[in-house]
C-alpha cells in the first residue's frame, strides 16, 4: 500500500480493527496530486484502510509506505508535518474554543524554537474562513452542533497545511449544501494547492463526481481501483452494493451518475 505513488506498491496490506483484521491483502496505491475516495458498504473495511494509512494502526501483514519510505519507521511529528487527518470523531478539550482549536493545527509544524507568527494567524484565519466556521471563533467547540464541529474539525486539518490530507466521511453530520461546500474545499485544495487527498465517503454518486481515483471495496477486498469514469458501471454497483440500475452521464459533469430501479 503506496501514499502518494502512481506506481504498484511494494505490498499489500492487512488492516486491523478492534484487534482483529477488517480486510485481506488489499493492494491499493494513492495517485500524488489526486483526490481519492474510498467507497464501499458499511463495515466494509473504509476507516480500517485510512487509518492504516495513516499509521494509526499496524497492518495485521504487509506495509505501508509514504513517498517509498516505511511509514511505521517515520518519527511521529515527522508524520504529522506530512499527512494531516480527519478522523470520524474526534473529541476536543473541554472547554476549548474553536478559534484555539483550529490554532493546534499548526503546532506540528512549528519546532521547539519557532514560535507563533503572523504567518501562522494568516493560514488559521484562511482555514476557518474556508470553511465557514469564522463567525464561531470565539464560541466553545462543546456547543456546537454535530455539523459545526465536522467543519471545525476540517479547519483543524487544512491549517496543518500538509501535503497529504486524510478525511474519514468529512460530510458526516451536514446538510447537503454543506456537504457540497466541503467536497468543492476538497476539490480546490487538489486544484489550487496540488494537495492529495484521500477521503471515505458513503455516496456514491458525490464519490463519483468528485473523485479523480476511486478504491471501491467490498467485505475488506478491493472490488475496482481507478478513474470512477472507467470503473464506475451497473456491475460495480450491484457487486459492491447490491444495488441493481443503470449508470448514466450526469447532465452537469458528465461523471458517472446510479440511476437505481424504479419503486414497486
Amino acid at each position: 500500500m503506496t501514499l502518494p505513488a502512481a506506481r504498484p506498491p511494494a505490498a499489500g496490506v492487512t488492516p486491523r480493527y478492534g484487534g482483529r483484521p477488517a480486510a485481506a491483502d488489499l493492494t491499493v496505491g494513492v495517485p500524488d496530486g489526486s483526490f481519492t475516495v474510498i467507497v464501499g458498504p458499511a463495515a466494509c473495511g473504509k476507516s480500517a484502510l485510512l487509518r492504516a494509512f495513516a499509521g494509526q494502526v499496524r497492518p495485521a501483514a504487509g506495509q505501508v509506505l509514504l513517498d517509498g519510505g516505511r511509514i511505521a519507521t517515520l518519527p511521529a511529528r515527522q508524520l504529522a508535518r506530512r499527512m494531516g487527518l480527519l478522523p470520524q470523531s474526534a473529541t476536543a478539550p473541554g472547554g476549548i474554543t474553536v478559534a484555539d482549536l483550529v490554532a493546534r493545527g499548526r503546532y506540528p509544524q512549528q519546532g521547539l524554537l519557532r514560535r507563533w507568527s503572523p504567518e501562522d494567524r494568516r493560514i488559521v484565519c484562511d482555514a476557518m474562513t474556508a470553511t465557514s466556521v469564522e463567525a464561531l471563533a470565539d464560541r466553545s467547540v462543546d456547543e456546537l452542533s454535530g455539523g459545526q464541529r465536522q467543519r471545525v474539525w476540517l479547519a483543524v486539518a487544512i491549517a496543518r497545511r500538509t501535503p497529504l490530507l486524510l478525511l474519514d466521511e468529512p460530510t458526516a453530520f451536514l446538510d447537503v449544501a454543506h456537504q457540497v461546500e466541503v467536497l468543492d474545499l476538497c476539490a480546490r485544495l487538489r486544484r489550487e494547492q496540488g494537495r492529495t487527498l484521500v477521503v471515505v465517503l458513503r455516496d456514491l454518486h458525490q464519490a463519483a463526481r468528485y473523485a479523480t481515483h476511486l478504491i471501491a471495496l467490498r467485505d475488506g477486498a478491493v472490488v475496482a481501483e481507478g478513474p470512477p469514469g472507467e470503473i464506475v458501471t451497473a456491475d460495480l454497483v450491484r457487486r459492491v452494493f447490491d444495488l441493481p440500475g443503470q449508470v448514466v452521464p450526469d447532465p452537469r459533469t458528465g461523471t458517472p451518475l446510479v440511476v437505481p430501479p424504479a419503486p414497486r
